[in-house]
């Protein structure tokens, strides 16, 4: 495994931004604005190229913080998607606040926690206790020195406290946008506004968003395209619908032509007007697929 070393942060010409609101509060409400306006950017399909490093370096020291004080290093690993490109931020935001203990035992760690076997990895994210039993001592050893590494983050933080670091490092960027929060939402359009492939991005983004939909959310778009309406929102499940005198689980949506709502039965689902109780369309369960509606 590699453990990242040579990877770096892109450089780019966007600046860091954060509100006027945020800047003034405490440690925790500096570090805590500028997460939410990276959110705000990942949301609306800037991607990693196209936030301020120094702005992603603060937000992922901040992720490593709050996952290793939730669950270790191991929830860090859990969480943390492309781990590699991760690490080289919180590398980089680590020496840039002055952290220098805190990034030494991240690289301590992250050496420990890349030079374990695919058996030892497994055990240790699994947080097998009984490794002995299981594995062997070898990985009883590796899984041990890893959680003692733990233990020390913690402690570190008594004298290296990461959010005011990282509150002071933000504080202090040179480069650093500080606005009304009512000016956020236009700032972060007119970055969007430059996205050259910004309507591919979105259709990913909703082909992404309707594949992780919940089963209801499928079966009621099936049914929206059948009887020729468009989804504008699901608005409430009610588990007590009285339907031909049986209580039965309803959720109700609206469409671009009023107010409806489904109701599934063993094999079938359907999409019913609220006061008239005309089927306006039906849909069959697939019988290969549970999960499909046709």
């Amino acid at each position: 495994m590699s453990n990242g070393l040579s990877t770096t942060p892109p450089v780019t010409n966007y600046a860091p931004v954060l509100t006027r609101e945020g800047i003034n509060g405490s440690d925790a409400d500096v570090v805590d604005a500028n997460v939410d306006v990276v959110n705000a950017m990942y949301a609306e399909l800037l991607d990693i190229g196209e936030i301020a490093p120094s702005a992603l370096r603060s937000y992922y020291v901040d992720f490593y913080l709050t996952q290793s004080l939730g669950g270790g290093f191991a929830q860090y690993v859990f969480t943390a998607p492309q781990r590699e490109e991760i690490d080289s931020y919180i590398r980089a935001g680590l020496a840039d606040m002055g952290a220098a203990a805190h990034l030494d035992l991240f690289n301590r760690t992250v050496e420990a926690f890349d030079s374990l076997s695919e058996e030892e990895e497994d055990a240790y994210l699994d947080g097998d206790a009984d490794l002995e039993e299981a594995a062997g001592a070898a990985p009883a050893a590796a899984v041990q020195l890893l959680e003692e590494l733990d233990t020390d983050f913690e402690a570190l933080l008594e004298t290296e406290d990461l959010t005011a670091l990282n509150a002071a490092w933000l504080r202090g960027l040179p480069d650093l946008l500080v606005m009304a929060e009512e000016d956020l939402e236009q700032h972060i359009a007119e970055r969007v506004s430059r996205i050259p492939n910004l309507a591919e991005r979105q259709a990913e983004a909703a082909e992404d968003e309707l594949m992780n939909a919940p089963e209801f959310e499928l079966i009621i778009r099936e049914l929206c395209d059948v009887a020729g309406h468009t989804l504008v929102k699901i608005t409430m499940g009610d588990p007590n619908y009285d339907r031909n005198g049986e209580t039965a689980l309803a959720w109700h949506f609206t469409t671009d032509q009023g107010e409806y709502l489904m109701v599934e039965d063993d094999d079938e689902a359907f999409m019913i007007h609220p006061d008239s109780k005309e089927i306006v369309a039906a849909v069959e369960f697939a019988e290969a697929d549970s999960d499909a509606v046709g």
